[in-house]
């Protein structure tokens, strides 16, 4: 309401009826802006859940609901890719063999991904960054190699990886990339450094009892 206040002439500032009576018809003002900045914080990528974050996707243009269902990704002690930090938590209404709905976390992380893909410039190097950007672990490293035949392949190397991420990779979801262009395959290693490959070693790929098989995600 200063914003209102602040312009009363000095003649004006002895006259509290005068003074009340601006800050009674300019509250309502005030009232609206911290509203709309209330609704703008449900709304926000980094802290809307449920039906906001659904909002905010239907304005990005991506659906939480994946086509297929995803299975093999619910939390389970003894069971390989789907221990602690790698198995997604059962929710009540989730079926036994898989869910179609995304979770709060892994949809939020692939509408950044979606957003970065509709700044993207078209350039090689622009898209290595978004590549890079999509994994919120940041020790994977992500590259792709263009095979010259309008068709690119994407690496994943080190780190960690969980499942439905993977899922997600498979169906699709993450497919950036120019346009007429199709990408041959998504490859991850099965440890959690390099790639193996001889005569290369740098952050990517290593050589024998340091680098991991490359596998298909």
């Amino acid at each position: 309401m200063r914003n209102y206040t602040d312009y009363i002439t000095p003649a004006h500032l002895s006259a509290d009826k005068f003074v009340r009576h601006i800050s009674l018809i300019s509250r309502p003002f005030t009232d609206i802006a911290t509203q709309a900045g209330q609704l703008n914080a449900l709304y926000s990528i980094n802290y809307s859940n449920g039906p906001q974050l659904d909002a905010v996707g239907e304005w990005i243009g991506l659906s939480r609901y994946v086509s297929t269902p995803i299975t093999g990704v619910y939390f389970a002690l003894d069971t390989e890719g789907v221990g602690f930090d790698l198995g997604s938590w059962k929710r009540k209404f989730d079926a036994d063999s898989g869910f179609t709905e995304l979770d709060d976390d892994t949809y939020r992380f692939i509408l950044r991904a979606k957003i970065r893909a509709n700044h993207w410039d078209g350039t090689s190097e622009m898209l290595a960054g978004i590549y890079q950007g999509v994994i919120p672990d940041e020790s994977v490293k992500i590259f792709f190699t263009d095979n010259q035949d309008m068709s690119i392949d994407v690496y994943l190397t080190g780190g960690v990886v969980p499942e439905v991420i993977k899922a997600v990779i498979r169906q699709g979801y993450l497919n950036i990339k120019p346009e007429g262009v199709r990408v041959n395959n998504y490859t991850g290693s099965e440890g959690d450094n390099g790639i193996f490959g001889l005569d290369l070693n740098n952050e990517f790929i290593s050589g024998f009892d340091t680098g991991s098989w490359a596998i298909k995600l």
